[in-house]
């Protein structure tokens, strides 16, 4: 099969032939499109798609259906988290890291990602690993051989040299360099390039500083708008999306401008970057949970003190910026970085989203039709509806009034298997 067809399909590849009907019974469901509650409510399976999708009729469903009893919950589209390091360990930061090799990183990938999935994120975007091994972790899940969720795979991270997606802990000495270091128009294309050959199907770079590398501004703006542009265009041409790892105001305009498909983190926005924003119709991403782990426990996992300092001087400030967006209706994502904080703990970042602005609706369809639709997988993936592929999750209440229950996922579904009961 051709390459760039088998990268576009690959994620919606079951790896089994499922020849099993199950009917799930539920207190309710919610159409996260508009926004209303099926109650009661009876999702039907059929192979891996959603055949039928309304109130309890008995007659709609064979007699030979494997029949699930979710009464007291709440059933919702599998999940997405749109910035997660899978191959990142929590409690490794810092100096630590230096340790840590590829091998050694996608195993760990294999045990957060049986976490995310437990966690009702049934899809991922996984926004930079070294050695390419998110992209092996996503084909070992694909072809069966470890349960996770559908990971969209970035591979190295973009960056200059010297930048946020650079090796900074080490002297002059040792010349270590990131596999994504890349300078110049020409040398980011060539990496895009790379990157896409062997296996990534989005793009991520680094367009400023950021909290948790050596000796970079948070704020400052890293590549140039020539880089920018050449590193969007590059990856639009091969019909892949891009993310840009943007804090301060310079870098996130200059992202925009440049085409990005969404900005990651947005510390420090201001309402021209806002309505850039919704000119282009960008997404954001932030993740406004991540400071509590940042500076509670941060300094044991071997966070740097720099690090620390500079993170006291974000976290406040990018929730302004996320209330600030809301208000102003720009597209919104569910971005967790999970990886700087423990995989698994995803979901605690809902509360936050209301906390600081968002609905309770509003919440749930960041981590669901928006993220699907940024992603151009709406049509399979997303929401509740016929046709679309069975990533299904229950939890115990209604979301719609406490969003908390998002911490907690009873069941899990994903393409058409039960991966958690």
């Amino acid at each position: 099969m051709n390459k760039k067809i088998w990268m576009s399909t690959a994620l919606f590849v079951s790896s089994s032939v499922y020849a099993q009907t199950y009917v799930l019974n539920a207190d309710s469901a919610i159409d996260v499109v508009s926004g209303k509650l099926i109650s009661p409510a009876t999702v039907v399976v059929e192979d891996n798609k959603i055949i039928s999708v309304g109130k309890s009729n008995r007659k709609a469903y064979p007699k030979d259906a494997e029949v699930i009893d979710l009464s007291g919950h709440t059933l919702l589209p599998g999940l997405f988290d749109m910035h997660v390091h899978l191959t990142s360990d929590a409690h490794v930061h810092g100096y630590k890291r230096l340790q840590r090799t590829a091998p050694r990183a996608a195993i760990t990938g294999v045990r957060n990602a049986k976490r995310t999935l437990d966690a009702g994120f049934t899809s991922v975007r996984n926004l930079g690993a070294a050695g390419y091994a998110d992209i092996a972790l996503r084909d070992a899940i694909i072809d069966g051989d470890v349960s996770g969720p559908r990971v969209n795979a970035a591979g190295p991270s973009l960056g200059i040299t010297g930048g946020h997606c650079d090796n900074n802990l080490l002297t002059h000495e040792h010349k270590v360099f990131s596999e994504g270091v890349a300078d110049g128009p020409w040398a980011v294309r060539q990496k895009v390039r790379e990157n896409i050959k062997y296996g990534a199907n989005l793009i991520k770079f680094c367009a400023t500083g950021g909290v948790l590398s050596k000796g970079t501004k948070v704020g400052a703006q890293q590549y140039s708008q020539e880089e920018m542009t050449a590193i969007v265009t590059e990856a639009h041409l091969r019909g892949l999306t891009v993310a840009a790892h943007a804090h301060g105001t310079d870098g996130i305009k200059s992202a925009i401008k440049a085409g990005v498909n969404s900005v990651e983190h947005v510390s420090f926005v201001d309402d021209e970057a806002i309505q850039l924003a919704k000119d282009k119709g960008t997404y954001f991403s932030m993740d406004i949970y991540n400071t509590e782990y940042i500076l509670g426990e941060g300094e044991k996992a071997g966070i740097l003190p720099e690090s620390l300092d500079k993170e006291r001087k974000v976290g406040a400030t990018q929730r302004a910026s996320f209330t600030k967006a809301v208000k102003a209706g720009v597209n919104m994502v569910f971005g967790s970085d999970a990886g700087v904080y423990p995989h698994g703990d995803n979901g605690k970042q809902f509360s936050r989203m209301v906390k600081f602005g968002m609905t309770e609706l509003q919440a749930l369809q960041a981590a669901t039709i928006n993220s699907a639709t940024l992603l151009k997988q709406n049509t399979q993936l997303g929401s509740l509806e016929v046709g679309k592929l069975a990533d299904i999750i229950a939890v115990k209440g209604n979301p719609l009034k406490d969003i908390s229950v998002m911490e907690n996922v009873i069941f899990v579904m994903k393409d058409g298997k039960v991966e958690k009961q």
